[in-house]
């Protein structure tokens, strides 16, 4: 009995030390309400496409956690991202497709509550279908790079 209390306070250790580590750097958790959110255009989206920022900044080193919002039709060419890209659909449905050509046959659907995670350096494109809100979190900085150049 004393072998397996051990065991099991020794696993609680090796996984709650880096919980509470990341707990004490930041010294403050992060809240924000939907009135908080400040949506901004900015360059690497679409055309009436915003972006609100909830943690971090994505065009730095470390985690970050923002949000799109996208107008029905809004869309991103074939590109790739430097590190993992997680994607959360809040509101809407997003259009999601592999591959280094838009091939809307070829689309997967996710409608809001769907979450994807798209590995660094894996080619994709994206359609929003009606007006689309998604919440994107990975380490940043954020990278998009185009498969075309000039596509983005």
């Amino acid at each position: 009995m004393k072998t397996s209390s051990a065991l099991l306070a020794g696993l609680f250790l090796l996984f709650a030390v880096p919980a509470a580590a990341d707990t004490a750097a930041s010294n403050a958790p992060v809240i924000v309400t939907p009135s908080q959110l400040q949506w901004a255009p900015n360059a690497i989206l679409p055309a009436g496409a915003k972006v609100a920022i909830l943690q971090g900044d994505y065009t730095k080193p470390g985690w970050y956690t923002i949000r799109f919002s996208l107008p029905d039709g809004a869309s991103f060419a074939p590109h790739s991202h430097g590190s993992t890209e997680y994607v959360t659909v809040l509101q809407g449905t997003l259009m999601v497709g592999l591959g280094d050509t838009v091939d809307k046959s070829k689309m997967t659907a996710l409608p809001a509550g769907s979450f994807v995670a798209v590995p660094a350096g894996v080619h994709h494109y994206a359609i929003a279908s009606g007006d689309t809100i998604i919440q994107l979190s990975g380490m940043g900085p954020m990278t998009m790079v185009p498969v075309t150049p000039g596509s983005m």
